[in-house]
């Protein structure tokens, strides 16, 4: 057994590797630049996680997904794995804790946010650390050929120039030609190495249903396959709409979507996860890093923007290898929606100069200021008072943010704040507290400082572990506190930022260049003409052409999905006709024939006995003392 094998053993109790995991892990071993294609369910974290024992020193994860590094380290620490994870909402002194530990090497793995990336105490604190590995999950999102492209993992390039020795695993479970080529420019790869899993998935029917009545059919999709659903729509009211229409059917359901409390978000996923509900309606916010083996159907309400989003949801179905559905709902009027998404998303350049010139007077930013300064962004507030649609002015900002002139963070992850009200010697003489608030007050009283003097960021996460209370516990109870005016509790901040990154201009300056934008707009075209494709070519294998699309040419028909189900129809009732035919010339003679003749045509068994039932039934022949002739 060798190393590789050995560590997998002791810390996973696993005595083979499963896929392309021993290729990436040998591979980044060796020192080489490496990208990993590993679908849903691949194994994907076992192929860090073991290089990162074998290597020593320390390997530095960049994921966007807080709820994925908090259980990953959990999960690690169980096994006995030194694993940190640094993310927004923790105290400072933690956070230097964490970052000192890691210097003294008593941090293996220590994931990081891709923002984190570009802190000052991180850069001050990383040269001093031995890392051994730079590992990027969900590695899609660095190129701007990604389906889910984001500014922030550009970052991990400057980090590059900074360790040029350390060698870099990405891994992705989604990506085209084009993809993979770009992921290894951005992250500059020294030479180009992939290993690659087939996306194949072989218990996954894809199916597409074509209908104008979606409610019906997906309630009688639900009523007729058992187990956990996600449904996913376009709009955050649609979640909420569709979940209360599910439930007057009688089928459990919950929602989710960017817009909601953290501490509501995780409530419903967590309700849902552990089957309170059985549907989970969601836009595409809900689903990178949940951990839920045994979804059994996922259903898309509207066609999504690309394959590589439809392929990335429709995957957290069936990943227990069992049987698993994943069917899209599309009616005529989805075309028209679909190209007018083109129009929406890409609107011409004097709208967005004149997008850039009304952020400006609404904040009340003279030209030659703001630059630095972050702003709360209240859309459809700022829509209604410029009288424009909330999807042109979001895309809009997205294109100004891509030339980055501003950056417009539409989920901000801004920490909860909390201050008190009455004094130290007020609070002290308060005697109707709950014993569970004062315990709350007393453990902020604990871990922070200065909470009567000024608004102090908290994590509720701390909280939770320290009172061994869930999150929307904890919530309740600070909301309770701030009812009673013993403290001012401001929640994590759901509404989206806009920070103006150099000073304002003239708007006639603005410059949105060709990559921003004609290069952008095509690959948009490009990528709902291939979704349309999709949907409406009903001759091919839906399974291979999802592969194709990712390069995968030699894949053989599924056997599962609409268009081979339709398939095996008719080529059954063809096989069906050609053997009704046979068996009647037989007993044209009018004699009768044994069970045993009939088997010696050249018929296959399942189709001879299928055919025989039908024409009994159909009282065309007869059947008499275990012999058959023509019905007379």
């Amino acid at each position: 057994m060798d190393r590789f094998q050995s560590i997998l053993h002791e810390y996973w109790g696993y005595d083979n590797f499963r896929g392309i995991q021993r290729e990436i892990i040998e591979s980044v071993c060796s020192g080489r630049d490496t990208l990993g294609l590993m679908p849903t369910g691949g194994g994907k974290s076992i192929t860090f996680q073991v290089s990162a024992l074998a290597l020593g020193g320390t390997c530095l994860v960049v994921t966007p997904l807080i709820a994925l590094m908090k259980d990953q380290v959990q999960q690690l620490r169980a096994r006995g794995i030194q694993a940190e994870a640094v993310y927004s909402g923790m105290r400072n002194d933690r956070i230097l804790q964490i970052y000192d530990n890691a210097i003294f090497g008593a941090v293996k793995l220590l994931y990081l946010s891709p923002e984190r990336l570009s802190s000052p105490l991180f850069l001050s604190k990383l040269q001093r650390m031995k890392i051994s590995l730079i590992t990027v999950d969900e590695a899609h999102c660095i190129s701007q050929w990604g389906y889910d492209f984001r500014p922030q993992y550009l970052l991990i390039a400057k980090i590059r120039e900074l360790l040029p020795q350390v060698p870099v695993l990405a891994l992705t479970a989604t990506a085209t030609q084009r993809t993979i080529a770009d992921i290894q420019e951005q992250l500059h790869f020294r030479e180009k190495c992939v290993f690659s899993m087939s996306f194949r998935r072989e218990n996954l029917a894809y199916v597409v249903r074509h209908t104008d009545d979606k409610e019906g059919q997906l309630v009688h999709i639900l009523q007729s396959l058992q187990g956990s659903a996600i449904v996913y729509v376009r709009s955050r009211a649609h979640t909420t709409e569709l979940a209360r229409t599910l439930a007057n059917y009688h089928i459990s359901a919950t929602y989710y979507h960017a817009g909601l409390d953290r501490a509501v978000k995780d409530q419903h996923q967590n309700d849902w996860t552990k089957e309170k509900y059985r549907v989970m309606v969601a836009t595409n916010a809900f689903g990178m890093g949940i951990d839920k083996q045994n979804v059994r159907l996922v259903v898309h309400y509207q066609v999504p923007d690309s394959i590589e989003a439809y392929f990335q949801e429709a995957g957290r179905a069936g990943r227990d290898g069992k049987r698993a559905y994943a069917v899209l709902l599309f009616a005529q009027a989805d075309r028209e929606v679909l190209l007018r998404r083109v129009k929406d998303n890409f609107p011409p350049r004097p709208f967005i100069r004149q997008i850039y010139e009304e952020l400006g007077s609404f904040y009340q930013i003279a030209e030659g200021m703001g630059a630095g300064h972050t702003f709360l962004f209240d859309i459809d507030r700022f829509s209604v008072n410029f009288h424009h649609f909330p999807t042109q002015v979001h895309a809009a900002l997205t294109l100004l943010s891509h030339a980055r002139y501003i950056e417009y963070v539409q989920e901000p992850d801004a920490r909860s704040r909390v201050k008190f009200l009455v004094t130290r010697a007020e609070l002290s003489r308060l005697n109707h507290l709950a014993p569970t608030e004062e315990a709350l007050v007393t453990e902020m009283l604990r871990h922070y400082g200065g909470l009567f003097a000024d608004y102090v960021y908290i994590d509720e996460g701390l909280l939770m572990d320290c009172l061994k209370l869930d999150r929307q516990q904890v919530y309740l109870l600070l909301k309770g506190l701030s009812t009673q005016r013993i403290i001012h509790y401001i929640p994590q901040q759901q509404m989206p930022q806009i920070t103006f990154l150099q000073p304002r201009l003239d708007a006639e300056l603005i410059v949105i260049n060709e990559a921003i934008y004609e290069q952008r707009l095509a690959q948009y075209q490009a990528n709902i003409n291939a979704m349309l494709q999709y949907v409406s070519n009903d001759a091919s294998c839906r399974s291979r052409q999802l592969l194709a699309y990712f390069g995968e040419t030699s894949s053989d028909d599924c056997h599962l999905c609409d268009v081979c189900v339709d398939k095996g129809k008719a080529e059954r009732s063809v096989e069906r006709q050609q053997a009704e035919q046979i068996i009647l010339q037989l007993l044209s003679d009018g004699a009768e024939h044994t069970l045993e003749s009939l088997q010696q045509l050249p018929i296959r068994p399942h189709c001879l006995a299928e055919t025989l039932h039908l024409l009994l039934e159909e009282e065309r022949i007869e059947m008499r003392h275990q012999q058959y002739k023509i019905r007379e």
